[in-house]
């Protein structure tokens, strides 16, 4: 299953979780991120996090949602914006392609970037701990068997969990 993590300046939240699901899915998802208006940087604060995880970070880097509308982009199953749109901030919309829309859903999740930087810490931490849990819930679906709109049922479940 292919997933694309979108957000707007794809630097933390969209990162984190796409480390969380390529890692912790054993296989059973590629995941990518990106976003509507990428920062061009991961911040420091996601590196340092997820390296402290034991995470890998090699060939992060925050690009344009366009490299995903593109022929020879992975075919999307399943497209989260992470924005908070609580916070005003614009989330991205991810547009029919070739007659085939992938499942789309919503988990917001407060910016940690727009945290002051004595407080990225714990803020950075708290986004981790709250995408951690939806990654959990989402792997723990019978992901191969799930029709198109119980997949999109259960997602809608996660952003709440």
């Amino acid at each position: 299953m292919n997933i694309l993590v979108l957000c707007t300046g794809n630097s933390a939240r969209s990162i984190l979780l796409e480390s969380i699901l390529n890692r912790d899915s054993d296989g059973r998802i590629m995941a990518f991120s990106a976003g509507s208006t990428p920062s061009g940087r991961v911040h420091p604060q996601s590196l340092k996090l997820l390296t402290a995880m034991g995470y890998p970070t090699d060939g992060l880097s925050s690009q344009s949602w366009d490299i995903y509308a593109t022929r020879d982009a992975p075919r999307l199953d399943v497209v989260i914006t992470v924005c908070d749109s609580a916070a005003a901030e614009t989330c991205p919309f991810w547009p029919q392609t070739d007659g085939q829309a992938p499942v789309q859903a919503h988990w917001g999740i407060p910016d940690p970037a727009a945290a002051a930087e004595s407080d990225w810490g714990t803020a950075f931490q708290t986004a981790y701990d709250t995408l951690s849990r939806k990654a959990v819930a989402l792997l723990d679906l019978p992901l191969e068997t799930l029709s198109a709109s119980d997949l999109k049922s259960a997602l809608n479940r996660i952003a709440h969990v």
